[in-house]
């Protein structure tokens, strides 16, 4: 199974936000951190914001901020969330399989995505930044030559 480049892009977004502290870094700092483009972080992060998982404020002193929500979210719950319900196979697009009705892979393969996202459920975002990850995306986040806080 493959993430799409949205659910990647959420992921690492909460990541750098369950990192910062004191800081709360804009949308466009946390895009050039990600080296991704401005309007798709920020179409990430409007759906966070909608989920619950980050705060948003505009304006001098404004920037991202995870929510308490976010911090302990199931990693495989974000990921059903945002990868949404489809099968990792089409069976019933515009042109059905002949084979759907006695079909021994739609199965195997719905079983095996379940599986997928079982193995995320136990691990929240607050566990993704742990070390060695945590201290690195700080460094990320800083740029090179920053000094450490």
């Amino acid at each position: 199974m493959r993430l799409t480049r949205f659910t990647d892009l959420a992921l690492r977004v909460l990541m750098r936000l369950a990192v910062e502290d004191a800081e709360q870094p804009t949308t466009r700092e946390v895009a050039a951190t990600m080296q991704v483009p401005y309007t798709h972080t920020a179409k990430v992060v409007a759906r966070l914001q909608h989920l619950g998982l980050v705060e948003a404020r505009r304006g001098r002193g404004g920037g991202l901020a995870l929510t308490t929500a976010g911090r302990d979210a199931s990693v495989g719950g974000l990921v059903r969330e945002l990868e949404g319900a489809d099968d990792v196979v089409e069976c019933e697009g515009s042109t059905p399989c002949p084979l759907r009705s006695a079909c021994v892979l739609r199965g195997a393969l719905r079983r095996a995505q379940e599986a997928f996202y079982a193995a995320l459920d136990p691990l929240t975002v607050g566990e993704l930044v742990a070390a060695p990850t945590g201290p690195l995306l700080l460094g990320i986040s800083r740029g090179p030559g920053s000094p450490a806080p």
